[in-house]
């Protein structure tokens, strides 16, 4: 079954372009930041990363699963290219492997739970995105290096679900657009 099948418009080019350079400077900047310690426990990445779990619902919620998913493997590519240059090559890879995993368990996720209380998807999808984002990464990026990656991983953890919550704000005030139509 097709997205217009299912009742979602179809992505134009310039929106599908606007979402992939969002998907981008989100973690081409949180791959940047996360080099950046705050702390012993919390890396700037922490606060930056979030965002993609609220650009793939948006999109999720507009344009459906597939669209989401195709945003997420665009932006995965550029992010990666672009990463390799900005960031370690271990810190790209990383993150291109967290960023797949809990991109596309986050889109399965919010599909699923689409159809109950509007923050229903946004919160289950990217808490479990994001426990599974971290865990990933800093497993990938971070072990063996002699760095406190394990106090990063819990920090970085902690402030991704307190950031995940405080992003229900803006996906619900963003829903009066978002909504599909009645008659479909």
């Amino acid at each position: 079954m097709n997205q217009a099948s299912r009742g979602f418009p179809v992505m134009s080019r310039m929106q599908f372009g606007i979402s992939v350079l969002c998907m981008l400077l989100v973690v081409v900047g949180s791959n940047i930041l996360v080099q950046v310690p705050l702390n012993d426990w919390l890396t700037w990445g922490g606060l930056s990363y979030p965002i993609a779990f609220l650009v793939t619902d948006v999109l999720n919620r507009r344009f459906g699963p597939t669209a989401a998913r195709r945003v997420v493997w665009f932006g995965f590519a550029a992010a990666l290219i672009v990463s390799v240059w900005v960031a370690s090559p271990r810190i790209a890879l990383a993150s291109g492997l967290a960023y797949l995993c809990a991109q596309m368990v986050d889109i399965q996720v919010f599909d699923r739970l689409r159809d109950q209380r509007w923050w229903r998807a946004p919160l289950v999808s990217g808490v479990l995105g994001a426990i599974l984002d971290t865990v990933v990464f800093f497993s990938v990026a971070f072990a063996a290096t002699g760095a406190p990656w394990t106090t990063w991983l819990l920090g970085d953890l902690a402030i991704k679900l307190v950031v995940n919550i405080s992003m229900l704000a803006p996906f619900r005030a963003l829903m009066w657009n978002l909504a599909r139509p009645a008659n479909v």
